[in-house]
């Protein structure tokens, strides 16, 4: 994917958008430029807790902690200096982003999901079930922990701040006159006192469209409390009970008229809307300080998902063939493991999942790197023949496994028994984000077959085998690398590459049927180490030219611009830029199929989620999972990471097969609100 910028925002909505009437804290954008959403509010207590914890783990090893812990912290301020060594790498901060937008769309689709059930949100005075809903999902989230399953552990976290938040909108918690959390929410043995009893009336009537004293004096005297029923298909409440309030609310029509929800400044008690947002932040670091305590200082960072290196994950064929690919599996890893424990380039986690036929795994996800080590020295080549193995089932068992944004390595020398996966596959690919590389030995140049020198049909990919692991990987944004066994440690510096810090992907494009092309890509000053990576046959020549016109052709293994290694299809460029900023070009003679790709190392990136409008009671947009139907609009949330400064101008969807280009109009979102 091209990195494509140029307003000063953090965040740009891709579509132009239409505000929902919603009534609850909305999850992602308001409209009316004022409120705060349960998005700001998940993230800003993300911030000052993990920042907390840095600051403690930096005083427990004597180093300084500078950084003023508040409610205006940024990603890039608390990722930096959580960093204790940022002298040798350019920082990222797509991870760390990447997993708070896990937790707050989990938090957002709470109000798609548990639309009507009162629990969720703290409704028609459920303060038991509400409670329950947190208590349960924290004890979930320390259960993933455990068992090293952020993703789930993150899931879960915003679903339950969402519930926890709502409870200062919806309840009359702030109307009490309280300033702090009621921490009796997150503590499952404490009892919930003073409670409005089911025959006691808190409400009378607004006066028009004022519900600034609506609560009884009596339920605020005695410290009564209570929350607003809400109904969008029936009026009917017990008694003199409050109504949540808002046009989709049906009870706050019936006496006693009006509602005490705080979901935004115009909502019946949005007077009170911002002490509401801010008793909810205070609650949610008091909740994720509960996690803390319960899993530890490092455990509760990896959930946060403060990390400066991505996954280390291996989908290895184990048939008998494959020897020498476990064994340079286990090289490149051990080298890894050996060469980058205890710096930022640590692997934040490792995955291993071996197949062959009829077996596929077991999988091992883990952190702990000697466990990784023995299990992956645990594999052995045996079996095999001329049986096409199970390879797309390993790389799904992978697919669910990792982290979004992962690049995963797949060794194998053997056709796909199970191709009808493809499409599950590639929509894992696609949802996950994750790049898939093919490390393919022994694929034909030809359709024949190859045979031993008694003439006994060994294993070999045909092309037409190899051309269901290169659709995969272009779908991916990843390579099929095809080399011989012997080539095959050549090839393999292409995973070294990929676990540097802050690696973006500057260009792409994948060409079948080859042509002739001349490509151009941009380096900017923010851009450092670029790598080219070129596949394609024996027949194909490049020429790579600077912005000041000089060039070197693809038969200069060492020249001005690049150091070139051959191993296999892989031709890999480190490219010498020399500061020489702005259009380079990169033009490529071939008739047969090819592909490009160049990255660099940048503290600038940036991620995006599809996301889709729902109306109703509780929403605004929301994650949306699946692809966005052919002919239709599509709306994209883009957050810039790594710069206050970068602005953007464009974004396109780009077909790496084809011309085709997508482009949308741009919708700016500052400090997390959607501003029209």
């Amino acid at each position: 994917m091209c990195r494509i910028y140029t307003v000063q925002l953090f965040v740009a909505m891709v579509v132009l958008l239409r505000p929902s009437v919603v009534n609850s804290f909305q999850p992602l954008f308001v409209s009316d430029g004022n409120s705060t959403t349960h998005r700001h509010i998940t993230q800003t207590a993300i911030l000052r807790k993990t920042a907390e914890v840095c600051r403690d783990i930096a005083a427990s090893e004597g180093r300084e902690f500078s950084l003023t812990i508040d409610d205006t912290l940024s990603v890039s301020q608390v990722q930096k200096a959580c960093s204790s060594d940022i002298s040798t790498s350019i920082l990222s901060t797509v991870y760390f982003h990447t997993s708070i937008a896990t937790m707050y769309f989990s938090n957002a689709i709470v109000d798609v999901v548990y639309l009507l059930s009162e629990e969720h949100h703290f409704d028609d005075e459920t303060f038991k079930g509400g409670r329950d809903v947190i208590t349960t999902g924290v004890s979930a989230v320390k259960a993933s922990v455990k068992d090293e399953n952020y993703i789930a552990g993150r899931w879960t976290l915003g679903q339950v701040c969402h519930t926890l938040q709502d409870f200062y909108s919806h309840s009359n918690w702030v109307e009490l006159g309280n300033n702090a959390p009621y921490n009796s929410l997150i503590k499952p043995d404490q009892t919930l006192t003073n409670l409005a009893g089911v025959d006691v009336q808190t409400c009378r009537n607004c006066n028009g469209n004022n519900c600034k004293n609506n609560i009884l004096p009596d339920v605020l005297q005695q410290g009564l409390l209570t929350s607003g029923y809400f109904n969008i298909f029936s009026s009917k409440k017990p008694t003199g009970k409050c109504s949540h309030g808002g046009s989709l609310d049906r009870t706050s029509k019936r006496d006693p008229v009006g509602g005490i929800n705080k979901d935004k400044v115009g909502s019946s008690h949005g007077f009170l809307h911002k002490d509401a947002a801010n008793l909810a932040v205070d609650a949610t670091v008091e909740l994720l300080e509960d996690i803390r305590i319960a899993v530890g200082d490092v455990p509760f960072l990896r959930l946060m998902g403060l990390s400066q290196s991505s996954v280390l994950c291996f989908v290895i064929d184990t048939t008998g063939s494959m020897s020498d690919g476990i064994a340079e599996a286990k090289r490149v890893s051990f080298e890894i493991i050996d060469s980058k424990r205890g710096t930022p380039q640590e692997p934040s986690a490792y995955i291993l999942v071996p197949f062959n036929d009829p077996g596929v795994g077991p999988l091992t996800l883990t952190t702990n790197a000697d466990i990784f080590k023995e299990r992956i020295n645990r594999l052995t080549a045996s079996g095999g023949g001329d049986i096409p193995e199970l390879c797309l089932s390993g790389l799904q068992l992978a697919l669910t496994a990792a982290p979004s944004s992962s690049e995963i390595f797949v060794f194998t020398d053997a056709p796909a028994k199970d191709a009808h996966l493809k499409s599950t596959v590639t929509a894992l690919i696609e949802s996950s984000k994750s790049e898939v590389t093919f490390m393919l030995t022994g694929v034909l140049s030809s359709r024949r077959r190859r045979r031993s020198s008694q003439g006994v049909i060994t294993r070999a990919l045909g092309q037409s085998d190899a051309q269901l692991y290169r659709d995969l990987a272009q779908a991916s944004g990843g390579q099929s690398i095809e080399v011989t066994k012997a080539d095959l440690s050549m090839a393999t510096s292409v995973i070294e590459d990929s676990l540097a810090s802050a690696v973006v992907t500057i260009f792409q494009a994948v060409v079948n049927p080859g042509r002739n092309n001349n490509f151009t890509f941009t380096v900017d000053d923010l851009t450092q180490n670029l790598t080219a990576y070129v596949t394609g046959d024996s027949s194909l020549s490049f020429k790579l030219t600077s912005s000041t016109g000089v060039s070197q052709a693809s038969n200069e293994t060492s020249g001005p611009l690049a150091s070139i290694t051959t191993a296999g299809n892989l031709r890999r460029l480190r490219i010498r830029t020399d500061n020489e900023t702005g259009i380079w070009q990169f033009s490529v003679t071939s008739d047969s199929p090819y592909s490009v790709k160049i990255t660099g190392q940048s503290s600038v990136d940036f991620i995006y989620n599809i996301v889709e409008e729902h109306g109703g009671a509780h929403g605004d947009f929301s994650l949306k999972e699946s692809r966005p139907l052919s002919g239709g609009n599509a709306t994209l949330m883009v957050t810039m990471t790594g710069s206050n400064t970068v602005t953007v101008t464009d974004v396109s969807l780009l077909d790496d097969s084809g011309p085709t280009q997508v482009n949308g109009s741009i919708q700016a979102c500052y400090n997390f609100k959607l501003c029209n």
